[in-house]
């Protein structure tokens, strides 16, 4: 048996296409040997080629990059109890079949309903199972790196996420900053008279169902419709509302 591993992160990086990227600064090997030998009351010259160990100091938000949102991050109770935070939640939520569903037709904007997530099914000839990991294809990660990449995302409603919690699904992933339609879109719903429901529906919708979020996926185009294992194990971080993860597809060649 051989087995295939599809990275399906995004890198954390500086000037990364969101809001609050990463702020990442590279100490290389002659800067490591400075540190040490400091620490050690030697020279850095002690040192083969005055060099030693290379680091990096990253400040960063618990939701950039490819990562996992934890229940506390939709609201502080979820179903009437306090909401999970991502050092809580069950690691077996996070490991498990995936089911790619294609909604590369909708448009910036746009609403992705239980309709479309039906049809998407239907193509493929698929029945969702307790304990799936769906991932909604919209094709946006290709923006990744331009100003575009928060604009050009449809998102999930209501309608939507309610469908699949309610057919056994507990974690959601997206190939866009975000599971809902794009800010722009939402704002702009707003300033034209729509109704407050319209804001984060299916962020908030997490409120009233346990479910979790895999936001700025990558390559899903890579994948085939199913048959495949989805690992997004999110790090560890106490009390957190949400932490990175390396989200990976793992597909077995039984042959």
């Amino acid at each position: 048996m051989s087995v295939k591993i599809i990275d399906l992160s995004v890198p954390l990086q500086n000037y990364a296409s969101e809001p609050s990227p990463p702020q990442i600064s590279y100490y290389n090997h002659e800067d490591g040997a400075r540190r040490l030998a400091a620490l050690a009351g030697v020279e850095p010259s002690d040192f083969p080629d005055s060099q030693a160990m290379s680091n990096e100091v990253v400040t960063l938000t618990s939701h950039a990059g490819t990562h996992v949102d934890a229940p506390y991050h939709y609201g502080s109770l979820c179903e009437g109890k306090p909401a999970m935070r991502i050092d809580e939640i069950p690691l077996e939520w996070c490991y498990g079949p995936g089911v790619l569903i294609d909604v590369r037709h909708k448009q910036p904007g746009e609403e992705i309903t239980a309709g479309d997530i039906q049809k998407a099914l239907s193509k493929i000839n698929y029945t969702l199972k307790e304990g799936d990991i769906a991932l909604l294809w919209t094709g946006v990660d290709k923006y990744w790196g331009s100003p575009r990449y928060m604009q050009m995302q449809p998102g999930l409603g209501l309608g939507g996420v309610t469908w699949l919690t309610t057919h056994g699904v507990k974690v959601i992933g997206i190939d866009a900053w975000g599971l809902d339609r794009s800010v722009k879109k939402m704002g702009e719903d707003i300033r034209n008279g729509a109704d407050k429901s319209v804001l984060w529906p299916a962020h908030l919708y997490g409120k009233k169902k346990e479910y979790l979020q895999i936001e700025k996926l990558a390559n899903l185009d890579k994948l085939p419709p199913y048959g495949f294992t989805i690992a997004a194990f999110p790090v560890k971080l106490s009390r957190g509302s949400g932490a990175w993860t390396r989200a990976v597809a793992i597909l077995e060649d039984k042959k």
